[in-house]
């Protein structure tokens, strides 16, 4: 009984039910949290406010469209009652919902897409169910209300009420329109747990500008740390626009405001977090401004160099920018990353590094090179291969820009383009007179899962087209994107663009070049695993080791190792190249000449169990 967490449990987990309302239960949790902090993980709500639910009959299950329709006929008359108060609204709201096999979250989509002609009325009876409620049934139908009509008076009501487990979605999609801080910090506080979220959520829920800094100076931001989506979360709880504007002196602040927008432009997500980020033109501004006149160092120049890598060719570039300002920053950083200071970095790395040193260097000094060295005027169809900060782990992709926009951002929005292996070393993308589909980029959790970007590239006459498209029909959040043209370009400006991209590989490094150079010769003697009984997979780089070239394969069906049954696959090998400094083309030619001499299950490793 000394702690005070058991405290809390006994006072508000085992107290009788009551009819008081779900926000006076939230706001008496919050009076009893120390030092006024926001609960980790949000709370459960009190017993009585969870609707009971019992399997529906079989054959009962309503079809989505079916559940929709359900949902707005059962709400859609209680809006605005004749004669019929909002108490007895709330109770039939209750009592038609809860009968219904549908999820919360339908019932949120449903209320969200009702027609309102009388909207101070159902403004009114969106603030009742959300003020007075005492079900999570009612007071959903209530938060998608306020998410239409809310105004800001609605702010404090709604974010306590996204405390609650199972409300927390409606809140937020309310505070997104009514006061996006509050929604982020309410998610920072609600979907993620641990001591460095809950100090972090602590400094951004103070009202304390400096502690808010300090929170995001300190927050780590690794690989494992933050993804795209959290990375934007902090950036719009802490109000990093905002504490930019007050403190213009901070290195370290400066600098994390970088990683931030790196981050939020990683494309390993499910949108494009940056193009969601409402201050983000304001935040590279800021960045970019006043980081000329910091000394250069190595961490300062990778970030920069991501962010110019990103305004140039990635999702950046879609940002609303005034005329003339996303240039004017490319300019700026142009300017500086070549500057004799800045431009000597990669030149003191150490030749006796460890790779990713080494790997880090070669990027700075090539990625710098490639992208503002002087270039004429840009093709209708501009190709790049973007290769990222190797610290970040992100994939290499092929980059697209048609009449300057970029195209898989735009056009899809859902993960990178694919990898020059895959689109150019393949030659998928040279145009022929016979019609060729080509998939450019595929969702960052597989196409089977959230769909891919595919077009068709056919040869006519003196032009190469694009067209017959295929995607999702619906864009990242929701909208339904405009079709897209065929675009058509001339042949030869085609071929030149397409060559000149298969021949800049200045963005690969030692061990993935060896790889490419390894498919290369496989592909020209596609039998020579053959010989020994075995069954290419794939050539890359190891799945744990960037700096190690990795060939998998199996054995073939009938083969002594292969599967006797004909049913089950044998287990794999993979035969590993680590980098050992020595030139990429030696090393490749030395395996394929191994591979034809010896049996490559004498030397590779084999994966999982015995057959």
């Amino acid at each position: 009984m000394s702690a005070p967490a058991e405290r809390r449990a006994l006072t508000f987990r085992h107290a009788p039910p009551s009819r008081r309302s779900l926000h006076s239960y939230v706001r008496d949790r919050l009076d009893a949290e120390p030092d006024g902090r926001l609960p980790e993980g949000g709370y459960e709500p009190p017993d009585d406010a969870v609707p009971p639910r019992t399997p529906p009959p079989e054959g009962a299950t309503l079809r989505y469209h079916e559940a929709f329709t359900a949902v707005q006929e059962a709400v859609g008359p209680l809006l605005a009652p004749p004669g019929t108060g909002h108490v007895a609204a709330a109770r039939a709201i209750r009592r038609r919902l809860d009968r219904l096999p549908v999820t919360s979250r339908m019932m949120v989509s449903a209320v969200a897409e009702l027609p309102l002609p009388d909207e101070p009325a159902a403004r009114a009876l969106g603030r009742h169910l959300v003020r007075t409620g005492h079900d999570l049934t009612s007071v959903r139908v209530g938060l998608a209300l306020l998410a239409r009509l809310g105004e800001p008076a609605d702010v404090p009501y709604v974010r306590d009420l996204g405390l609650l487990r199972g409300l927390t979605r409606p809140a937020v999609l309310a505070l997104e329109r009514l006061d996006p801080r509050a929604a982020a910090l309410l998610r920072l506080a609600c979907r993620t747990q641990g001591p460095v979220t809950a100090e972090l959520v602590a400094a951004l829920g103070s009202g304390d500008a400096r502690a808010a800094a300090a929170a995001v100076i300190a927050e780590p931001l690794g690989l494992t740390d933050a993804g795209p989506g959290r990375a934007r979360l902090i950036a719009e709880a802490a109000d990093l626009a905002g504490l930019l504007r007050r403190d213009r002196t901070d290195p370290r602040l400066l600098l994390q405001a970088g990683r931030l927008l790196v981050r939020m432009a990683d494309p390993r997500a499910d949108r494009s977090e940056i193009l969601h980020h409402r201050d983000a033109a304001e935040v590279y501004e800021a960045v970019v401004r006043r980081s000329c006149g910091l000394p250069p160092t190595v961490e300062r120049a990778a970030v920069l160099l991501s962010l110019a890598l990103d305004l140039d060719s990635g999702p950046s570039h879609l940002l609303p920018w005034r005329e003339g300002q996303r240039e004017q920053l490319l300019d700026a950083l142009g300017a500086l990353l070549t500057s004799p200071g800045w431009a000597a970095l990669p030149d003191r790395a150490d030749a006796a590094a460890p790779p990713g040193a080494r790997h880090r260097a070669a990027w700075l000094r090539d990625a710098t090179g490639r992208l503002f060295a002087a270039r004429p005027a840009p093709p209708r169809l501009r190709i790049e291969v973007v290769a990222a900060d190797p610290v970040e782990r992100r994939p290499v992709e092929t980059r697209f820009l048609i009449d300057g926009r970029p195209l898989v951002p735009e056009a899809f929005g859902r993960g990178p383009g694919h990898a020059p292996e895959h689109l150019l070393d393949s030659g998928d993308l040279v145009a022929t007179g016979e019609p060729r589909e080509v998939r450019l980029a595929e969702a960052w959790c597989t196409e089977g899962c959230c769909g891919a970007l595919h077009v068709t590239v056919v040869r006519e006459g003196d032009e190469v087209v694009w067209r017959d498209w295929r995607r999702p029909d619906r864009l990242p959040g929701g909208a339904v994107p405009p079709p897209l043209p065929a675009y058509r370009f001339d042949a030869a400006a085609y071929d030149a663009e397409l060559a000149r991209a298969v021949r800049e590989d200045g963005w690969s490094w030692p061990a993935r070049e060896t790889a490419r150079l390894l498919a290369a010769g496989l592909r020209r003697d596609p039998e020579l695993p053959a010989r020994w009984g075995a069954r290419l997979l794939r050539v890359g780089l190891d799945t744990r080791d960037p700096y190690t070239t990795a060939l998998w394969f199996r054995s073939a069906p009938g083969s002594p190792a292969g599967a006797a049954d004909g049913r089950d696959e044998p287990p794999p090998f993979v035969w590993r190249l680590p980098d050992d400094g020595t030139d990429p083309r030696e090393r490749a030619a030395a395996a394929l000449r191994r591979l034809a001499e010896q049996d490559p299950r004498e030397y590779a490793e084999r994966r999982g169990g015995g057959h």
